[in-house]
């Protein structure tokens, strides 16, 4: 099951992918799921986001919304 935590973006990097501070302090790279991209919704720094955590690997996830 994958795990849903709240995070804020604190850098934009190439090809729709950010790096995310997480509420517990932890920074993951996270990358821009596919409807946010079909329905052009932007991303910058500062934005508080919703990510999904990849239950493999606890640094990499996948933003789903933007709060």
């Amino acid at each position: 099951m994958k795990k849903k935590v709240i995070g804020t973006v604190i850098e934009a990097l190439p090809d729709y992918t950010f790096k995310v501070e997480l509420e517990d302090g932890k920074t993951i790279l996270a990358y821009l799921s596919g409807k946010m991209r079909l329905y052009y919704i932007k991303v910058i720094v500062g934005d508080k986001v919703l990510v999904e955590l990849s239950p493999y690997d606890e640094t990499r996830g996948r933003i789903i919304q933007r709060l």
